[in-house]
């Protein structure tokens, strides 16, 4: 896949860069391509690189030392992910890097984008506006793990990802999300029996279609109900 300057535009902490630095990053990176299920970086790694997505969908999990694992956030074409070692020399990646499916992404070394963070004023701002944008998604979350009920919970996950990746159904008339219930159990910190009871009752209600990885939401606003504590 060649990548041109313009294609850069569309990554937030690229949007404002100039010409010469967006040609100086695709000249300096490498395009990585990882199948379904393997992974572009573990939990605890050096973090060498810094990505760009340029194809499929990657899910960025922590695990606990026994091995429970938690969603923290699913990326999608044209985001960035694993940049702290951009911001911070010797860092380790946080989380796990998986993909959800076949996928190609821009590998860029983040000693490289700190020597350009040190002169561009403008990229850095996007990239720290980028990190507080998912700091206020994580607060969030934390908030509804803390004051809402596993419904409502549940539902403001489906609705979220909807926002972020839904596409229109082929065969029904919705949005359908490419996700399986261990994803939207380890999104919304609960268990894959209680997303299974819930997503039942949801589809014998007509909220929503469920398949083989894939939750087609029928019905988005009695989903918004739900997560309002409006529903019947």
């Amino acid at each position: 896949m060649d990548l041109l300057p313009r294609d850069l535009k569309q990554v937030i902490v690229f949007q404002n860069a100039t010409e010469d630095e967006l040609q100086n990053i695709l000249k300096n990176s490498i395009i990585r391509t990882v199948e379904e299920n393997e992974f572009f970086f573990f939990q605890g790694d050096t973090a060498q690189y810094l990505y760009v997505l340029t194809s499929g969908q990657v899910k960025l999990m922590q695990s606990n030392p026994s091995g429970q694992q938690v969603n923290l956030r699913t990326i999608h074409p044209w985001q960035m992910f694993g940049a702290l070692g951009a911001v911070r020399a010797e860092a380790v990646y946080p989380a796990t890097a998986q993909a959800m499916e076949d996928s190609s992404a821009l590998a860029i070394e983040s000693s490289f984008l700190h020597k350009i963070l040190e002169t561009s004023p403008q990229i850095a701002f996007d990239l720290m506006t980028l990190m507080t944008s998912y700091i206020q998604e994580m607060q969030a979350r934390y908030r509804e793990l803390a004051t809402e009920r596993v419904e409502q919970r549940v539902a403001n996950a489906l609705i979220r990802l909807a926002g972020q990746s839904g596409v229109k159904s082929r065969k029904e008339a919705g949005i359908e999300l490419t996700f399986s219930r261990q994803d939207v159990a380890e999104m919304t910190g609960t268990t894959l029996y209680t997303i299974s009871r819930l997503l039942s009752d949801w589809e014998r209600k007509g909220f929503i279609e469920t398949g083989r990885e894939r939750i087609t939401l029928l019905k988005p606003h009695e989903l918004v109900r739900i997560a309002d504590g409006l529903e019947k």
